[in-house]
């Protein structure tokens, strides 16, 4: 769904916007029956893992590869 608002009724109704955009809404803000601004959120970039950043949390014990028993 789309909201074009004229920017004197959106000074009253901002946190409304906000949250709609927030939700995914495109949100208009409009001035003579013409769009002025978009309200889109903030891409938030989640950290990527650095390199070695695990480095002393992981052990491996020595029998890693010995042979499994089986199981009759």
């Amino acid at each position: 769904m789309t909201y074009r608002v004229d920017i004197s009724e959106a000074q009253g109704r901002l946190l409304d916007l906000i949250r709609a955009a927030e939700q995914g809404e495109e949100v208009l803000i409009t001035e003579n029956q013409q769009p002025v601004v978009q309200l889109v959120p903030v891409a938030v970039e989640l950290a990527r893992p650095r390199f070695g950043s695990a480095r002393g949390r992981v052990q491996i014990r020595e029998d890693f590869d010995a042979p499994l028993d089986t199981v009759h």
